[in-house]
């Protein structure tokens, strides 16, 4: 048996004690070391934010959303059991897998991916952001000497401050109302930190990305790019409405309106790209980004209630929140 975390209704957190299926020729049983809740698209799921009708995308989640639910997608763990038809994992091996909040679990082998050697295996969580992270890049190609204004600076947007800085941007500017988030973008690259995107109007940007999961934030964004400018949207709103000004800069300066979501690539670039290239690029980056610093919290499982509760009613006091398996 293993513990793992349900949202039982909206914002009510439950431990349940699982049964462990045994393994099968292509599978690995993996002892879960540390998982990160998302403080975007998790946090609608605890507050009943999401459509009821969406379908669950994962195959490791189970419930749906119109309650009650499994949830979550960054777990990292180590491979204890392997079948005996596997060739790509070894037991001791530490994985990550897009797996929900668990003690223990069986997957697929091919569903768990090894992480560097180098690594600190609890940072290791950091894959499925940092992925979303390399995806929202790509899709804004920012060019040499280019101005990027980076809406939010949660984990994701934090880790596309570090991306961004990399693609060597003339002007990085970071916009988020918590001081402490500010502070980390500084650290980490950018130019310029803003506690509000209204300081941006009509700043001539080329491009803005908007992480921050606030709706207001994508009418500043909008109003902060030049003539022909982008923006990219990569938050999810899920039933949250988005008013927008379109009557004005919107409609006079040509602008453009990019969605970034990670379950699929640019098509402009799927000749070249596909998801397992991604993958592996933002693997390859977990040891050369600074992660330790994002994780202002840990809770061990049975305190995962606590953990929700925190980000839900203080985020002002959270960057990145994760929970603890084990010693």
């Amino acid at each position: 048996m293993a513990a793992s975390v349900w949202f039982a209704c909206p914002r009510h957190v439950e431990l349940r004690e699982e049964a462990i299926p045994a393994v099968g020729p292509q599978d690995a049983r993996v002892e879960a070391i540390a998982s990160a809740i998302s403080h975007g698209t998790e946090m609608l799921v605890f507050r009943g934010q999401v459509p009821e009708e969406f379908e669950l995308d994962l195959p490791t989640l189970r419930g749906s959303f119109q309650f009650p639910i499994k949830y979550g997608y960054a777990s990292v763990g180590r491979v204890v059991e392997v079948g005996h038809e596997v060739r790509t994992l070894a037991e001791g091996d530490t994985v990550f897998v897009h797996h929900p909040h668990q003690a223990a679990y069986v997957v697929p082998a091919t569903a768990a991916i090894r992480l560097p050697g180098d690594l600190d295996p609890s940072l290791g969580v950091f894959l499925a952001n940092l992925e979303t992270a390399t995806n929202v890049v790509l899709d804004a190609a920012p060019r040499l000497g280019e101005r990027l204004a980076i809406f939010g600076q949660g984990a994701v947007g934090l880790l596309i401050t570090q991306l961004a800085r990399r693609t060597g941007a003339a002007h990085l500017v970071a916009v988020d109302p918590i001081a402490r988030r500010r502070e980390l973008a500084r650290s980490l690259g950018a130019d310029e930190v803003l506690a509000s995107g209204e300081a941006l109007d009509g700043a001539d940007l080329d491009v803005a990305i908007e992480a921050s999961g606030h709706v207001g934030a994508l009418d500043q964004a909008l109003r902060s790019v030049a003539f022909g400018g982008t923006v990219i949207v990569c938050s999810w709103y899920g039933t949250k409405a988005v008013p927008l000004s379109l009557g004005g800069p919107f409609h006079r300066r040509r602008l453009r309106i990019i969605s970034s979501q990670v379950s699929t690539i640019d098509a402009a670039l799927q000749p070249r790209w596909s998801r397992g290239r991604r993958l592996a690029l933002a693997r390859d980056l977990l040891p050369r980004l600074e992660l330790k610093s994002l994780v202002s919290h840990r809770f061990p499982i049975d305190q995962a209630a606590s953990a929700y509760a925190l980000i839900d009613a203080h985020p002002e006091e959270t960057v990145q929140v994760v929970l603890t398996y084990g010693s």
